[in-house]
C-alpha cells in the first residue's frame, strides 16, 4: 500500500515524492528465409551500450499506449510497418537498465523476411537480420527476452498454424519442415513430417515449383486458412493438429 506520495497539480502534475519506474516496449521480429530462422535486431547508436546489438524498442510517450510504443520504435528503427504484433511478457528485473528502473513489456511478431527492406533509423545506427542460433552479444537482458519468446513460439506452434505467416503463400514441404526444425530445435524424419501435415487436411497442392531446387523440381502447397477456420468454428479440428 502506497503511503508516502503526493500529487502537486498545481506545481508539476507528474511531480512525485517516490521513486517510478519508466516503460518500454520491446519486440521480438522472427524471420524466415527458407532455411533459417531469423531475429531482427539494430545496432544502438546511444549509450548505455552504444555499439551493441539489441531488440528494436524504446521508451513509452505519456501519450501513448505500450502497444503503440512498440509499433512506433519499429517502424523508427527498422523501417517495418502494419505488423501485427502480440505481447508475451513483461520483465522487471531491478537492475536490467543502468540508467534507471526500467519495465519492459515484450511483444512478438511473424513476418516474411522478404517483405521488408530495413532502413534503420531514430537512436538506432543499423538494422540487420541475425540466424537464431547465431545471434551476436546482446544489450541489456535482450538474450533472455528472445529465449522466452521462442519458447512462446514453440508453444503456439503446437496449437495454432503460425508456421504459415513465415513461410510465402506457397511453400514446398522441405521449407515448412526445416521451419518446424528451425523453431523446436529438433530434426523430424521426413516421410513422418509429411504424413502428419497432410492428415491435418490443410494443405493445398499448388503445382510444381517454377524454380529447380538441388536439380529437382520441389512440389509447393499453400495453407488453406478458410478451410481451418470452418473446422475451428464447427470443433471438427483433432486436438493440437500441428503438434508435431
Amino acid at each position: 500500500m502506497c503511503q508516502n506520495y503526493t500529487i502537486h497539480m498545481s506545481e508539476n502534475t507528474y511531480s512525485y515524492k517516490y521513486p517510478h519506474p519508466a516503460i518500454t516496449a520491446d519486440n521480438v521480429v522472427f524471420g524466415f528465409d527458407g532455411r533459417d530462422l531469423h531475429i531482427l535486431l539494430i545496432e544502438r547508436g546511444l549509450e548505455p551500450f552504444k555499439g551493441s546489438w539489441a531488440l528494436p524498442g524504446g521508451f513509452m510517450r505519456i501519450d501513448e499506449t505500450v502497444e503503440q510504443c512498440a509499433m512506433r520504435e519499429l517502424a523508427e528503427e527498422t523501417g517495418v510497418t502494419n505488423i501485427f504484433l502480440e505481447q508475451f511478457h513483461v520483465f522487471s528485473t531491478v537492475k536490467r537498465d543502468p540508467r534507471e528502473r526500467v519495465v519492459t513489456v515484450a511483444f512478438y511478431a511473424l513476418v516474411r523476411k522478404s517483405d521488408y527492406r530495413l532502413i534503420a533509423g531514430d537512436d538506432a545506427a543499423r538494422a540487420n537480420w541475425f540466424k537464431i542460433d547465431r545471434l551476436p552479444p546482446l544489450a541489456f537482458d535482450h538474450d533472455k527476452i528472445i529465449d522466452m519468446a521462442r519458447e512462446r513460439l514453440r508453444e503456439r506452434l503446437r496449437t495454432q498454424p503460425i508456421a504459415f505467416k513465415l513461410l510465402d503463400e506457397k511453400f514446398s514441404m522441405t521449407e515448412l519442415q526445416q521451419l518446424y526444425e528451425a523453431i523446436n530445435g529438433v530434426t523430424y524424419d521426413r516421410r513422418n513430417f509429411q504424413r502428419k501435415m497432410f492428415s491435418t487436411g490443410l494443405l493445398e497442392d499448388r503445382g510444381p515449383s517454377p524454380e529447380p531446387q538441388h536439380n529437382r523440381i520441389p512440389e509447393l502447397y499453400s495453407f488453406n486458412e478458410e478451410e481451418y477456420r470452418r473446422k475451428h468454428t464447427e470443433n471438427k479440428l483433432r486436438r493440437n493438429p500441428f503438434d508435431f
